[in-house]
């Protein structure tokens, strides 16, 4: 009996693999041509495809792997000016359905960000102690705009979530960026304050003894200091606080940053629970760009809910984006307060990054 010839499709199943893993010219950061492209796992997720600018850093990487496992996700871009692809293949051997690019280097930044739906972007340096996140500023304004001006090329029609301190003041230079391209859509750019919220509704448990997952405490206003304002009258289950148990709360939300980075020690900032308050609002976001009803969180957004330009409070997400801002509703007078000394900062944060942009 004759044996028969082997088919070559196994061979060039592996070849074409084997070019996704390893694309011709990585080290030189050039584009790895239509092989790596036409990789494609079979059985694959049907979804969206999200990027995540600065997925080698301290929230990148946690970032990754928690999009990687998100069934709404079906292609995952990954880019960084260092460590790309090791992440990349780390996180590609995960067995969900999402397939996952890496990309290197200023030369692969438009390619990282072409037709994605949802780009998520934690690249920057990170806090250390005893610095604001004002001392980020010069730093992370012209990584924020530089991406931005990648993303207003090549996919203006992608919600964009910033997570780059000070988002009081990045979003604003964002939206200028768009502006200048003439691409811009105020319900397509979102600064993630998500992580005040996750804070304030695990802070709140712990006090009244309750499930942080059934808390719900809207945090308004910015993401940095006095302007986080959390609306603990507002708590769902509605919660009765002493004031002690006020002043405690509104100081640990507050400065729940600066907690972390000084636990850490000098090693770093709030990652691991940034990357998952980051994943909550994209996982909202996606879930509004498929047309689920009801998905409202808080965000750092276009608004006129106050005389600023851009403030945090609740919206509603959907396939545009944000669909609708929920005005503050009732205030108690601590909050009141609170409100005025927060619009003071957050009018200075929005004016230095719109100067930045426009000098």
């Amino acid at each position: 009996m004759q044996p028969t010839s082997c088919s070559s499709e196994p061979n060039q199943r592996i070849a074409r693999i084997a070019a996704h893993l390893n694309p011709p010219n990585t080290q030189m950061g050039e584009s790895s041509g239509p092989a790596r492209w036409n990789c494609r796992a079979k059985g694959g997720s049907s979804g969206f495809k999200v990027a995540i600018l600065g997925a080698a850093g301290g929230i990148g990487q946690p970032l990754a792997m928690l999009m990687k496992m998100n069934p709404l996700v079906s292609v995952l871009h990954l880019y960084d000016v260092v460590n790309t692809h090791g992440v990349t293949a780390d996180i590609s051997h995960m067995d969900t359905g999402a397939v996952v690019r890496g990309f290197l280097g200023q030369q692969q930044l438009e390619d990282a960000v072409t037709g994605v739906d949802v780009v998520i972007i934690p690249a920057g340096v990170p806090r250390k102690p005893g610095m604001t996140r004002d001392d980020l500023f010069n730093i992370n304004a012209g990584i924020v705009k530089t991406l931005c001006e990648a993303i207003a090329k090549c996919s203006p029609q992608a919600i964009v979530n910033i997570i780059s301190n000070p988002v009081n003041s990045t979003v604003p230079i964002a939206a200028e960026v768009f502006k200048k391209a003439g691409t811009y859509d105020p319900r397509r750019v979102l600064g993630v304050t998500m992580l005040d919220v996750v804070r304030a509704n695990t802070f709140v448990g712990e006090v009244m003894g309750l499930d942080p997952r059934e808390v719900d405490c809207p945090v308004v206003g910015g993401h940095a200091g006095v302007t986080i304002l959390p609306l603990l009258s507002q708590v769902k289950p509605p919660c009765s606080f002493t004031q002690k148990e006020i002043d405690y709360l509104t100081d640990r939300i507050q400065n729940g940053g600066t907690e972390v980075v000084e636990a850490k020690a000098g090693t770093g900032s709030a990652t691991l629970s940034m990357a998952y308050a980051a994943v909550k609002f994209a996982d909202a976001c996606l879930r509004g760009l498929r047309g689920d009803a009801g998905v409202v969180e808080c965000a750092y957004v276009s608004s006129q809910v106050t005389e600023l330009p851009f403030f945090a409070s609740k919206v509603r997400l959907g396939r545009a984006g944000v669909e609708e801002i929920y005005p503050l509703g009732p205030l108690n007078e601590y909050e009141r307060a609170g409100l005025e000394k927060a619009k003071k900062e957050l009018a200075e944060s929005i004016q230095k990054g719109v100067s930045f942009v426009r000098k």
